[in-house]
């Protein structure tokens, strides 16, 4: 089950640091689609921040199962409002990742508390 965990987590970090990297350079793409969201620029560094910590929270969690659930929980609390920001304007498409990332934080919970 530990071995479970440990992939979930390292392409989960993997996807987190990308995107983070992505919003950090804020390019035309990223820049539109939060536009179109909703999300004012000045929440970017917030978001960034989430990711980051949600990333060095699930690493420290292999080790250290509270603040491993605690990342996981915070993950899929920021993926599941990330939906609901797709979702609102209309953007089913963009909703899907964010719906996978949201149920890969899910299985992070589920994964570390089984592995108490």
């Amino acid at each position: 089950m530990f071995v479970s965990l440990a992939v979930v987590t390292v392409l989960m970090s993997v996807l987190l640091l990308t995107s983070a990297g992505a919003k950090s350079l804020r390019t035309r793409h990223i820049t539109e689609q939060m536009s179109t969201l909703g999300v004012p620029q000045r929440m970017m560094p917030f978001l960034i921040g989430a990711q980051i910590a949600g990333t060095a929270g699930a690493i420290v969690g292999l080790w250290w199962a509270p603040v491993g659930i605690a990342a996981a929980i915070g993950l899929t609390l920021y993926f599941a409002g990330a939906v609901a920001f797709h979702l609102r304007v209309g953007d089913r498409k963009g909703a899907s990742p964010a719906a996978a990332l949201a149920l890969a934080s899910v299985a992070l919970i589920v994964l570390r508390a089984a592995t108490l």
